[in-house]
């Protein structure tokens, strides 16, 4: 396989008058992807991030967790946030509403596998009505000025694969760009992402088709990349705890080189910024539990990371976990100095 450097692989992608810089966007992720976690990426170099999913019935009654979840930092901008629904109107509405607090781009959820979506016939279950999956894509385009994307996934079943064709539909509604998770929405997050089922897409629109799914190194990168023939990755899991493999990845496809892991400095000095960043923005008493998470997956690779899970997830004040987690880094100084 040749280098990503050397590929068909854009330095750039322009989706309306918005763009993305480098090829390589964070996926929205619920309950992860919010706005400390997002800034935290962006510091160190992204193409564009997303933001969680926000239901549009919520947005549009302006609920504490919709507008958390739709709240962004300048720092962010260029920032697209995601929607779901399954009625054409509220999904219209809430897109304006977005666009009013600064959205620049409105991605359309099509691929949430979750029972309580799918049950309430949004997410991935509007691949199996492509009649109402296109007008909801029509009113959500038709109320702003701004971009809208769509992500979805391969299908509703193996024997359902239809991305190809709500491509098309896509494509046809205004639609500007289309992020694919390479399974059906029956395999949720078993198994291995098919990024070689992602081509068929590409092969069917003219429109930007980033892949994603399982992409966790720069070889992951690269297999995605000639598998799918996709124009830029899209990262999700494999940025927890690890704020910093975009700006690796989009290194990785301008030159085709590595970049080591930051250094312990540095790596404790993003942790506490985010763990920072988490506390302002529930407030100290949701902060430190929504941190936990964070906590475990920048721990892990450490020796002892364990036990130092174990011991943050029994506290409650910040400045505890603050101490448990320098002590964490000096131990593994010593480690090395040894």
């Amino acid at each position: 396989m040749g280098s990503p450097a050397d590929s068909a692989v854009k330095p750039s992608i322009r989706i309306g008058p918005v763009e993305v810089a480098d090829p390589v966007w964070l996926a929205p992720m619920s309950a992860v992807t919010d706005m400390p976690f997002r800034r935290e990426v962006k510091r160190f170099g992204a193409g564009m991030v997303v933001s969680e999913m926000i239901a549009s019935q919520a947005m549009i009654r302006e609920t504490r967790d919709s507008l958390l979840r739709a709240t962004h930092a300048p720092e962010e901008a260029p920032i697209a946030v995601q929607l779901v629904g399954c009625e054409p109107e509220e999904m219209a509405e809430a897109a304006r509403l977005c666009e009013d607090r600064g959205a620049a781009i409105i991605d359309v959820n099509f691929g949430c596998p979750a029972k309580k979506v799918v049950n309430g016939y949004a997410g991935s279950a509007l691949m199996r009505d492509e009649g109402k999956a296109a007008r909801i894509l029509e009113a959500t385009v038709g109320a702003v000025k701004v971009p809208v994307t769509l992500k979805m996934r391969l299908g509703w079943d193996d024997k359902n694969r239809n991305a190809p064709a709500l491509a098309r539909i896509a494509e046809e509604t205004g639609i500007q760009a289309l992020f694919v998770h390479g399974r059906t929405r029956s395999q949720f997050f078993e198994g291995k992402a098919n990024w070689a089922a992602v081509r068929p897409v590409k092969e069917t629109t003219r429109l930007p088709v980033i892949v994603n799914g399982d992409i966790e190194s720069e070889e992951d990168v690269r297999t995605a990349l000639d598998q799918s023939g996709a124009d830029g990755v899209m990262i999700g899991r494999g940025a927890q705890g690890r704020p910093w493999f975009l700006k690796q990845v989009a290194h990785f496809l301008k030159t085709g080189e590595r970049l080591d892991e930051p250094p312990a400095e540095e790596r404790l000095a993003t942790l506490l910024s985010h763990y920072e960043g988490l506390l302002a923005h529930y407030g100290r008493t949701i902060g430190v539990r929504v941190a936990r998470k964070h906590l475990g997956w920048y721990s892990k690779g450490h020796a002892g990371a364990a036990e130092f899970r174990a011991r943050v997830n029994k506290m409650d004040d910040p400045e505890a976990v603050r101490a448990a987690v320098r002590a964490l880094f000096a131990e593994a100084r010593e480690r090395r100095a040894a």
